[in-house]
């Protein structure tokens, strides 16, 4: 019991920076997807085919790994929480910002993607549950499906919390992270994703980011949740993780170059072919996130003023990047520019609006609390009304 709670203690800097690099990635992921062929919510008229494939592979292990980096940040945060103190912090943390996205910024970002289909926002309004569920209707929670699904995963496991601090779970524990620990021992965490997957992706074949037909995702991405929590808490497993580091790297070359050498080998699209291409996307997602985890720890475990800033920001960053993407991108693309100014554009206007967004919602706890941020520091309130009053003086 102690050593568990001398783990709590011991801040793993890389899982902060890791967090914020996957973030940040979000962001330049949904620039991309601007100018895919694939429609999304805005789009260039001009489309790039080389982004295709590059995004696909992304896409495979990027946000299996955030799910897996959330794991071990809620095995950390929950540190001496009784089980009610943890519901109410995710309410705060994660029900909260969503809920008032849900109601404010996703009907923005809908109403722009129609905008020829009504007069004016307030026009909008009334209409912004027609339809039922989008893209037919106007009912979304598009970008907020994330903080959705983290929100329910932790209900999920919150009535287990008691069960993680017992003598019988810390040895079954034990014996995973012994198992781990051992050369390349993570791909046994392999046969529990695939068979999930063969299973559920049966009835739930597609990924919706709508829950109620999309459990085969919200299975996996659980699963990536629990080993991030149970698993990569572990200095052992961690340790052993980057010392495997390179192999691991090198199992993502083989399976990504087996991937996009499919079609060659099979020819002719079939169910077999299906089935290998799925298996093997899964087999990227965890060794590709293994890798990434791998080097953060050897390259990135250290601490300086900047993760502390980013750690904070990086929230409010996720929830108001898509909006301003959006929005940005909707009058960008219809300037007389090149793509490549376009892309520029984009991508530097719309930082610049998030980055005047978040100095605005730093400044005020209910935005703070809107934007899942923790409450002012008492230091902080109290300097800020020692300026307003010497202020209020000088006038």
């Amino acid at each position: 019991m102690n050593s568990q709670v001398e783990v709590k203690k011991e801040r793993q800097y890389f899982i902060d920076w890791l967090r914020i690099g996957l973030i940040i990635s979000v962001f330049f992921f949904h620039v991309g997807m601007i100018f895919r062929p694939e429609n999304w919510h805005v789009n260039s008229n001009e489309s790039f085919e080389f982004l295709d494939p590059i995004m696909w592979w992304l896409h495979l292990w990027r946000m299996p790994l955030l799910f897996l980096v959330s794991g071990v940040g809620t095995f950390y945060a929950i540190g001496h929480r009784t089980t009610w103190q943890y519901i109410k912090e995710r309410f705060k943390r994660l029900y909260i910002p969503f809920t008032v996205g849900f109601f404010t910024l996703v009907p923005l970002m809908v109403y722009v993607e129609r905008i020829d289909d009504y007069s004016s926002f307030l026009n909008f309004i009334p209409h912004m549950f027609d339809g039922g569920p989008y893209p037919v209707g106007n009912i979304s929670w598009h970008h907020l499906w994330f903080i959705l699904y983290l929100f329910i995963i932790s209900l999920l496991i919150s009535p287990f919390l008691n069960y993680t601090k017992s003598g019988h779970y810390n040895m079954i524990r034990a014996k995973l992270i012994a198992l781990t620990a051992k050369r390349m021992g993570l791909n046994w965490l392999l046969p529990v994703i695939i068979i999930s997957q063969l299973i559920l992706r049966q009835y739930f074949p597609k990924s919706t980011h709508a829950l109620y037909n999309d459990w085969a995702h919200f299975t996996y991405y659980l699963l990536f949740f629990l080993s991030g929590f149970i698993l990569f808490t572990s200095p052992k497993v961690i340790n052993a993780l980057a010392n495997d580091r390179r192999l691991y790297l090198f199992q993502t070359v083989i399976f990504t170059a087996l991937l996009f050498l499919l079609p060659l080998i099979f020819g002719e699209p079939s169910i077999v072919q299906d089935y290998t291409r799925g298996i093997t996307e899964m087999i990227i997602s965890l060794s590709c996130g293994l890798t990434v985890i791998g080097y953060f720890k050897i390259y990135f475990n250290s601490d300086n003023k900047y993760r502390i800033l980013l750690n904070e920001a990086i929230y409010p960053f996720y929830l108001l990047h898509q909006p301003m993407l959006i929005f940005v991108g909707y009058f960008v693309l219809t300037w007389n520019i090149s793509y490549g100014l376009q892309a520029l554009f984009i991508t530097v206007l719309s930082l610049v609006f998030i980055m005047i967004s978040y100095v605005i919602i730093k400044r005020y706890n209910v935005l703070r609390i809107v934007f899942g941020m923790k409450n002012k520091p008492k230091r902080a309130l109290s300097k800020d009304i020692k300026v307003r009053k010497s202020l209020a003086f000088d006038k």
